[in-house]
């Protein structure tokens, strides 16, 4: 089993993503703001961090910047309005896994969970 830290003020942004994730298997924990995320973090490791591109205390590569200073080899995903080309260059060197549109879908979710089980060398949850 996987388990999955989802941080975001507004949980509706990444409801069809956690109930993705729950559906395969994965253990969900909630955060709202960066900070908090990074003390959950700093006590216990995840093995996938998805974080909204805007948290009441700061950006969402913020807090990527930040975790990867705690701990740079964490799986990532970030929630990204930004071109695909002004994605890389601003998350160029952060190690994010997956760039994720705006209020994930399932599909999107079954997409990144299958590329972290293959990074975790799991066997790919669900039928699909």
């Amino acid at each position: 089993m996987i388990t999955v830290l989802l941080v975001t003020p507004d949980r509706n942004h990444l409801a069809d993503l956690s109930t993705a994730i729950g559906s395969q298997g994965g253990a969900i924990d909630w955060k709202e703001t960066g900070d908090q995320a990074l003390e959950t973090l700093r006590a216990q490791a995840a093995d996938l961090v998805v974080v909204d591109e805007t948290l009441p205390d700061m950006t969402g590569l913020e807090f990527i910047e930040r975790l990867v200073a705690i701990n740079p080899m964490i799986n990532c995903a970030l929630v990204s309005s930004l071109s695909k080309a002004d994605y890389h260059e601003a998350s160029e060197g952060l190690g994010v896994l997956m760039q994720l549109p705006p209020r994930p879908s399932q599909a999107d979710a079954k997409r990144l969970i299958t590329h972290l089980n293959q990074i975790l060398g799991f066997a790919t949850a669900g039928n699909g």
